[in-house]
């Protein structure tokens, strides 16, 4: 997220007035308290898995779902079990959620971002240097053998496509996925569409219903899991988890 920077010849009180003269010791103790500050900010900034994510959620007033799979995480390893052992992430923020899988134990995580990272942190541009995250358009087929992954999980990223290339997206989630895929979406009236969402993703956020998406996956021959649908229900009822954002689980194609 971009920050406008501070303009210090423009500021008020007592950093800019020019009738008071402060000493040499003042002075240089403000630089280097600027500058820890500044250090620390970076630092927090670049560490951990969803800092800058959850930052972003409070300070715009959004939830994000790529955030919603971040807190989902305990209660997929209890619906898919073995079946999250090696995982693909889909969507924007891909950085946050591929790091805060690979914490976990014996799990390998890769993400795509669909879109241009343009203020990535060092954390995310290692990933990328690693060849663990890749930006690629999901509009086109994605560079993978079939069931590369035993379980795809998408977040955010297919609110911003129409039908038409979400016919061809889903069923390519669903031929490199080998026991499934979990779709996060927006709930309708959950987000406000934003002239920064149509700058960067190309068009506004549609958060469709529950009803539309049904009637979409049995469109294109996409089936519901409900083995894995009715375990992450009662995964989420023992751990009092409450989703803030539509949750649906796929059969991987046959």
């Amino acid at each position: 997220m971009s920050r406008r920077p501070v303009n210090p010849s423009r500021g008020s009180g007592l950093f800019s007035s020019s009738k008071s003269k402060s000493s040499p010791v003042l002075s240089v103790g403000l630089i280097v308290l600027g500058g820890l500050f500044l250090v620390f900010y970076l630092h927090k900034g670049s560490g951990g898995s969803g800092s800058r994510l959850e930052s972003v959620n409070r300070v715009e007033g959004e939830y994000l779902c790529t955030d919603e799979v971040q807190r989902a995480i305990p209660i997929l390893q209890k619906a898919y079990g073995d079946n999250l052992h090696k995982v693909l992430h889909v969507g924007p923020d891909t950085c946050y959620v591929v790091s805060k899988l690979l914490k976990e134990e014996e799990t390998e995580a890769w993400g795509v971002e669909p879109y241009d990272i343009e203020d990535a942190d060092s954390n995310c541009k290692a990933l990328i240097r690693r060849g663990i995250v890749r930006v690629a358009d999901i509009k086109f087929p994605l560079p993978y053998r079939p069931k590369s992954f035993s379980l795809v999980i998408v977040s955010d990223a297919l609110d911003f496509l129409s039908p038409r290339y979400l016919n061809k997206t889903l069923p390519d989630l669903a031929r490199v996925s080998g026991d499934g895929i979990v779709i996060f979406t927006g709930l309708p009236g959950n987000q406000k569409a934003k002239v920064a969402d149509v700058s960067k993703f190309g068009r506004a956020a549609k958060m469709r219903s529950s009803s539309w998406w049904v009637k979409f996956f049995q469109q294109i021959n996409l089936e519901e899991n409900e083995a894995a649908t009715k375990k992450f229900e009662q995964a989420s009822k023992q751990g009092s988890y409450v989703p803030r954002c539509q949750i649906f689980h796929l059969k991987s194609l046959s």
